[in-house]
């Protein structure tokens, strides 16, 4: 038989089981943070119908998605959790309560160019709060209160969330004469980190159209800096001009306010007049969130509000805002960067039993019974020498190894050895349990140190 050589497609990450730990447990912060704000789990299929996939897309996305026929099926795997989330709820109308909350983790697809960060398999952590006719300013500040306390969850501090309306952006280009290129602008200035604004400049005047005397006086506007009231009051001298631009202002205020009041610190988010979102369907707040330490590494989280999620499947208005944590992408380039927490334990069990006699019923009754003390076990079962049992222990780089022999069984004891210290104690199972779940919450366990 020839043997194949075993390869991972390009673009596709796999990890080993100390990084795929780390991975699960920026995933269960993640749920549990989302759970604590009152945010229902939902899962939708890998594959869709590519008809329900392409209602909003075309263009990129139909080059991007992969798409394949079973039968006389056309179908297609999911290349974002937004478009997926708009076919649940008009499936699903009827059945559920509004505002409807709800989270999702979970794998999408797209056959783009394979490059260093960027994966054609990928997690995607979203949020989105859907309302039925409306929807209050309220939730576009808690959104964003959420993805701090998601953060600070990883271990990071030296972030920030980046907030602009895309109703001010629209407003003010209405009052320039230049309604009907607003789009072309936004998805120009949209640029302004990559490229800078000599170039967003010429693309403005070559590709966009417009004048010197425009394009300056909008590089003058979204040049506007300073404390998030100074941002603001530097905006208050362009009200009364357009009415689009006045409402927005008055939402932008209410996120700065509101935000304030779910404790997150004006460190941690900006009004930021350069971001835009280059998707045309957001209509009011937009969120982009970078570490300030890595400004290479661009938005690491954006997201925003919509006001018709699912017009191409239902005849209602289904206002939505949410936001999406690229997960893959942010956990290659925490690792890359050097930033995941060398010290969280990253063993796929607390402990290991050993058993050091022939009869392995004892070491069975161990291992269940720090088990139920909440304690993770494996029991080393195979017939081999101490010296080689240890050295597994130290490949896994488990925190302890539980020795079981026959002194210990007689006494009714086992002996705990601590394999970062050398430490080793004789403890009944109980306090052997105690211990190891003392020793495990006295350390660091933030996935992320920051630099």
């Amino acid at each position: 038989m020839e043997i194949i050589k075993p390869r991972t497609l390009s673009g596709f990450m796999e990890l080993l089981p100390s990084k795929q730990i780390r991975f699960e447990k920026m995933m269960e912060i993640l749920r549990d943070t989302y759970a604590s704000y009152g945010f229902a789990p939902l899962d939708t299929p890998v594959i869709e119908d590519a008809q329900i996939l392409l209602a909003k897309g075309g263009g990129e996305t139909e080059k991007q998605i992969y798409r394949f026929t079973k039968g006389d099926s056309d179908l297609a795997l999911r290349f974002d959790l937004t478009v997926p989330l708009a076919k649940y709820v008009a499936l699903h109308y009827n059945e559920l309560a509004f505002p409807f909350r709800r989270f999702q983790i979970s794998k999408v697809y797209r056959g783009e160019r394979a490059q260093r960060g960027r994966f054609r398999e990928f997690y995607q952590a979203d949020i989105d709060i859907i309302g039925d006719g409306k929807l209050d300013i309220l939730n576009e500040a808690e959104i964003p209160a959420i993805i701090y306390k998601v953060f600070r969850g990883f271990g990071l501090t030296r972030f920030q969330i980046h907030v602009n309306n895309r109703k001010i952006l629209n407003g003010f280009y209405t009052m320039l004469g230049l309604s009907e290129k607003s789009g072309d602008i936004m998805r120009t200035v949209d640029k302004l980190d990559k490229i800078g604004p000599e170039k967003v400049k010429l693309i403005l005047l070559e590709d966009c159209g417009l004048t010197e005397n425009q394009a300056e006086e909008i590089l003058r506007f979204i040049a506007i800096k300073g404390t998030n009231a100074e941002v603001l009051a530097a905006l208050e001298g362009y009200a009364g001009r357009n009415e689009t631009f006045d409402v927005g202002l008055g939402e932008l205020k209410a996120v700065c306010s509101n935000l304030s009041a779910f404790g997150v610190p004006e460190a941690n988010f900006a009004v930021d007049l350069t971001i835009a979102r280059g998707l045309d369907y957001y209509t009011g707040t937009v969120y982009e969130t970078t570490l300030l330490d890595h400004p290479e590494i661009g938005s690491v989280c954006s997201g925003g509000r919509y006001d018709n999620l699912a017009g191409y499947y239902i005849e209602k208005q289904l206002p939505g805002v949410g936001i999406s944590i690229g997960l893959t992408r942010l956990f290659y380039v925490l690792d890359e960067q050097g930033l995941l927490n060398p010290e969280l334990p990253s063993a796929p069990a607390d402990a290991l039993v050993l058993p050091m006699t022939a009869d392995p019923g004892p070491s069975i009754a161990l291992a269940e019974e720090l088990r139920s003390g909440g304690i993770r076990v494996q029991l080393y079962g195979e017939q081999k020498k101490f010296k080689q049992k240890m050295a597994y222990a130290n490949k896994l780089e488990v925190p302890f190894a539980v020795l079981l022999g026959e002194d210990e069984i007689a006494e009714g004891m086992c002996s705990v050895k601590n394999m970062k210290t050398g430490e080793q104690v004789k403890l009944t199972p109980a306090d052997a349990a105690e211990y190891i779940k003392t020793s495990l919450d006295a350390g660091n366990c933030a996935v992320i140190l920051e630099k």
